[in-house]
């Protein structure tokens, strides 16, 4: 405990790393206080009646992400959802589109026009989906008069698009005079202010009621709730080294190389775009099964199983998908070939394989054996709340055992915390732990969770 504090006090006696905490937590107190702030003409009792009963399926996912903002018609609704969508849009045009590759490979000038085509195309999408949000998260009763006027919608599209673009912008801010990825921490601070209501819905809610266990179920359940976060920690920071040796060059009186370094290939290279995929994609046959059910036996039953999320057979699809697209996003992500022969250019190579073609077959059977037990592990992950709401353990506090929620929340906090340490350890202080150092994603190959 006493060294705790005394990092504290380290972390606080740097001027700029300080400068940087506030920075961020008044960034994050605007984005919170926006998220409260309802759209115009919006009656906020009548629309938390509405959704008082959105405990699941994609659109109580996106709430979650948007901190509770997406069910209460904010003016940030959509949150960075869309940012989000349309980098995802510009990482797989990087990979189909010469131009884009072209771009990706000119270094910092090239990065900045995919940035700006990242923004414009953020505006483009939310524009399109501002209007769907409000058909249909906004029902007529909960607006005020009672229907919904051509001003009424032309006004809260362009305040949603607005809103979009000031979130998008704080977490620029963030990334630049704060600590942290922006986009990231955004998102992970609309998911942590969930967790009071969780804990409180399930402790008062849940566990004290006459036969709900009482205070030592709920303890039980936060052990174990910390060995997932432990065991998902283990999940983002696996990696499998390949080394490399650099050959020597002589250039006048010096050498230069001779060293020998590591590629550092993470266990889960796709991150958690396989869970963000797969649950996407589940409520496309549910959509389709439910418009051809009619008085149809078989098509009501297929509806009923796969709108059951604690059911066998929806988890057992469900983790099978994400194994699939793991495998099909970590394939996208990881360009054997380009990191053969940049290793080739720069005189590098494998011990043991040659230069170029059989350097990228064997990085290749390397990601494919690690990629096994990394998407195995992903889907375990992705159906904890499942199996947490089998155990009787209230839907909200559930989502914190596993999922995306979970993925992200570690994901940020270990690269937060990797860059506070950098800062006391380039000003010799202590690093946050006794031995060791702290592994976030950013020094590691793959997408971090923003990029998702």
């Amino acid at each position: 405990m006493r060294n705790l504090f005394n990092t504290i006090k380290n972390i606080f006696a740097i001027e700029d790393l300080r400068v940087r905490i506030l920075n961020t937590l008044g960034f994050l107190l605007v984005y919170r206080i926006g998220s409260y702030i309802v759209l115009p003409g919006v009656n906020p009792a009548e629309l938390a009646a509405a959704h008082s009963g959105d405990q699941n399926g994609l659109m109580a996912l996106i709430n979650v992400f948007a901190g509770g903002a997406f069910n209460r018609a904010a003016i940030f609704g959509l949150g960075i959802m869309p940012y989000i969508s349309a980098s995802i849009v510009m990482q797989l045009m990087g990979i189909a589109v010469p131009y884009f590759q072209k771009l990706q490979k000119e270094g910092t000038s090239g990065q900045k026009k995919i940035e700006r085509y990242t923004r414009v195309l953020t505006v483009v999408v939310t524009a399109f989906q501002a209007p769907g949000y409000i058909a249909s998260q906004i029902p007529e009763y909960a607006i005020i008069g009672g229907h919904a006027t051509m001003f009424f919608y032309i006004r809260s599209v362009l305040m949603l698009v607005a809103g979009t673009v000031f979130v998008m912008w704080l977490g620029e801010k963030i990334t630049d005079k704060g600590v942290g990825n922006g986009i990231s921490l955004i998102i992970m601070v609309g998911i942590l202010a969930r967790l009071p209501f969780a804990f409180s819905a399930e402790l008062i809610g849940n566990r004290m009621k006459s036969d709900g266990g009482g205070l030592i179920i709920f303890l039980v359940e936060i052990v174990f709730l910390v060995l997932v976060v432990m065991a998902t920690i283990l999940l983002v920071q696996g990696t499998r080294k390949i080394p490399v040796q650099f050959a020597k060059r002589i250039v006048g009186n010096k050498q230069y190389g001779g060293a020998r370094q590591f590629i550092p290939l993470k266990v889960n290279a796709a991150g958690v775009m396989p869970i963000i995929f797969a649950q996407a994609i589940m409520f496309l046959p549910l959509t389709v099964f439910q418009s051809l059910s009619g008085n149809s036996t078989t098509m009501t039953g297929l509806v009923a199983t796969f709108s059951n999320i604690g059911g066998f057979w929806y988890n057992f699809t469900f983790g099978i998908m994400i194994v699939a697209f793991t495998y099909f996003y970590t394939a996208v992500i990881i360009n054997s070939n380009q990191m053969a022969e940049e290793m080739k250019r720069n005189g590098g190579f494998v011990p043991g394989i040659k230069p170029g073609r059989k350097t990228a077959e064997y990085i290749d059977a390397v990601m494919s054996r690690i990629t096994l037990p990394g998407s195995i592990f992903l889907a375990i992950v992705a159906i904890m709340p499942a199996i947490a709401i089998l155990a009787k353990i209230d839907n909200g506090f559930a989502r914190f055992y596993g999922g995306t929620s979970l993925l992200i929340l570690v994901g940020v906090m270990m690269d937060t915390l990797q860059q506070i340490e950098s800062y006391l350890l380039m000003r010799h202080y202590d690093g946050l732990m006794k031995t060791g150092r702290i592994k976030g994603r950013t020094s590691l190959s793959g997408p971090g969770v923003a990029a998702a």
